[in-house]
This record gives structure tokens, sequence and C-alpha cells, in this order.
């Protein structure tokens, strides 16, 4: 299932199918296609071909390296990144502070960070939850403390992915203990590089390190690094979770798992038959489709709305929240679909390289590490909990 596209979309679509398999490297491909590890130097690559191509930012406005195309275009665009087997745009530079610094930055800072956002030259990761602070994130403690032209920060931030590669971090700190606890913080750029900076890995149940608590201690960040105004980065922080909300719902991915699970099913047999002619099975890949198809009309919806300069509304909440549950009902399917063969999980299996006799087909090593992985979907970026109290909250009034 699909929306249908009308001759200038599909004439578009075809323009960057075209560019997807004439650009995008064919070993990074396979990595991305086999489930297999992923590094910086991968990521980057990519982002610098699409980066060359002036597509690196495309919500952006125009006069700070934006495209111009339409919320459809830009989903054409995502969706074909996705068939591709293309590795993910990382988004915290690119769809998360980017449009942040855009809004409220300085004239210095949009002149400095963005052109180093499009060229990759920066990589950020984001600094919001601690521990103890995550769906309640305005109990924060991560203190900034003015001394000068400099603030001093100290405290720590968890869950932070891909600090390791990071070049620079944008966080939320308390900047004030007056009044209501939103009204003392303020959002910060402060660069990995300080001193006083300490990252460590957390491994997960997966056995991936993509994920980190970053530690200050004294570290001293310039005053002119202050987004906007002090004591105001809680209604920065809204209008960033906005931009990621509505980008976690990961369509064309989607899509492209479901594809997966219907290749993968046309393969495994139950009782000398494939398991996608089992009509139970065909319905469940059926009702997945039908979720996905109606998720993408509320999330071309929303685009139309940005684009239109209205700022994301309760609908991102809803689009974050069906979108990362329909990721793991699709890695639960694929999870069937290979049946006892997912179960063997060998961490080894998912690096370059690796060339021991699998145990089952070559696809079935990383199942389970992406159905372990998958189950984070629905915490980050605010757990379903939250944005269901977003949804009563602002649409039924609760």
């Amino acid at each position: 299932m699909e929306l249908q596209l009308g001759p200038e979309d599909q004439a578009f679509k075809e323009k960057m199918r075209e560019f997807m398999n004439n650009n995008l490297p064919k070993d990074i491909q396979h990595k991305v296609s086999m489930g297999l590890g992923l590094v910086k130097d991968d990521y980057v690559t990519w982002q610098k071909i699409v980066g060359q191509a002036g597509w690196l930012a495309p919500g952006w406005p125009m006069e700070f390296g934006g495209t111009g195309w339409s919320p459809m275009e830009r989903h054409i665009f995502n969706e074909e990144m996705a068939r591709a087997n293309a590795p993910r745009i990382m988004p915290f530079g690119v769809t998360m502070v980017g449009p942040v610094i855009i809004a409220f930055g300085s004239e210095e800072q949009k002149k400095f960070y963005l052109p180093r956002i499009l060229t990759s030259e920066d990589w950020w990761c984001q600094g919001y939850s601690e521990p103890g602070s995550g769906s309640d994130l305005a109990s924060l403690k991560t203190r900034a403390i003015r001394d000068g032209d400099e603030y001093i920060v100290n405290g720590s931030k968890t869950w932070t992915s891909f600090a390791q590669f990071a070049d620079m971090i944008f966080c939320l700190v308390r900047t004030s203990t007056e009044g209501k606890k939103q009204s003392g913080i303020s959002f910060l750029l402060i660069d990995m590089n300080s001193p006083g900076i300490d990252v460590r890995p957390i491994k997960t149940m997966d056995g991936g390190v993509e994920i980190n608590q970053v530690f200050f201690d004294n570290v001293r960040v310039p005053l002119k690094n202050l987004v906007g105004k002090e004591n105001h980065g809680w209604d920065y922080a809204k209008y960033l979770l906005g931009h990621e909300r509505t980008g976690t719902a990961d369509i064309g991915q989607s899509r492209n798992q479901v594809t997966r699970v219907r290749q993968i099913a046309r393969e495994e047999l139950v009782d000398g038959k494939p398991l996608l002619d089992d009509p139970v099975f065909q319905n469940k890949i059926a009702e997945i489709e039908i979720e996905i198809l109606a998720l993408e009309s509320v999330l071309l919806q929303a685009l139309a709305a940005e684009s239109a300069g209205q700022p994301p509304g309760p609908e991102a909440s809803l689009i974050k929240l069906r979108g990362t549950e329909i990721q793991q009902e699709i890695t639960e399917l694929l999870f069937e679909a290979v049946g006892n063969y997912a179960h063997p999980y060998v961490p080894e299996a998912l690096e370059m390289g690796w060339n021991e006799e699998p145990i089952g087909p070559d696809y079935a090593a990383s199942i389970a590490p992406r159905y372990f992985n998958t189950r984070k979907t629905t915490i980050y970026g605010g757990s379903s909990e939250i944005q269901k109290n977003i949804i009563a909250k602002a649409v039924l009034g609760f």
C-alpha cells in the first residue's frame, strides 16, 4: 500500500531513487541491509554525499541551506533513503539543534554552527535526560553557574546516543532555582573536547554501545554558547521535541522492514508451505500496512503545517506514539518469521568481516538485536505514557 503520487511527485521520486542507486556506497548499503554495525565514518560518508547534493537539511529555510522541497517531497526523500538501505541522517544536528539555532540562536551561532552541520564537520549529541530526570525532564539537576563571561557546568547526562563520536552537545542546564522548575532551565551548546567532560559507555541488552553517560566536572562554557535567553531553555526544548517526535515515526524504515518480513516469510516453511501463505500471518502484515498508511497521512498533515510556519502540535505526540509502537510490532513479526533461528544471538555476527558459519540464514543474526534495541523507541523522545498525557491535555482538554 502507498499513497498515489501525482506526475511531479512521481518524477521527484524517480530522481531520488536514481540518486540513491548511483551514489550510495555498496559496502555501507550491505551493512544496513544485513543489520550489521555501522561506525561513525559510515554515517559521515553518506551524509557528506547527501550534503554535497544540497539535500542534508530539507526542512531548513532555504536561506540557511534548506531545499525548498514540499512536505511530500521531503517525505519521498526519506522513503527512498529507507528503500535503498541508506544509513539514517543523524538527527541531532539536522533535525534537533539546527532548527533551534535557526529559530532562537544568535546571528553568530547561525553563521558558525549551521554550515558545520551541513558539511558534517560537527557531530552533535543531545544532553537532556539525567539519572532521575527522564520523563520528568524539568527536574534536571545539571547546574550552570555564571562566572564572568563563562558558565561553569557540573552534573551528568545519560542515555546520550553516540556521544562517543560527538564534537558538540546541546544541553539543558539549570541556571536558576527560583520559581517553577521549568523556568530556571537554559539551553547551552558545549564543546565535547572541553576539559572536565567524561564519556562512559552504557552497554545495552542487544550488545550495543551506542548510548552513554556524560559527566561534567567544572566544565567552562563561553557565555556566547547560550541559545536565546537565560532561563528560557524549556521553551526551546519543547520546540526541539516537537521536531524530534515527528521524525521518530520513521515511516520509510517501517515500510522497508515490512517488505523484509514478506521476503523472509516467502522463504520460511511451515508444514512444507511458505509462512506467507498462512492467512493469519497475512492478516498481521496487512494490519501493520494499514496502520503505516494511516500514520503517513497524519505525518504529511503535520509537515504541511510546519511548512506553513506552524509549530508542531499534539499530532507530533500521536506520530511518535504510534510510529514507535509500529516499529516494535514489526520486529515481533520478524522474530515470528525467522522462528528459532532468531534466538541464538552472536554479537560478532554484526561486525563487518565476520565469516563463521551462520546459524540459520544470514539475515537471522540481526533479528534478535533489532528486536531488543527497538524496545527503547517507546521511551526515548518522551515515553508513550508522556505522549498520551500530552494528547489528552491538548486534544481532549483533560
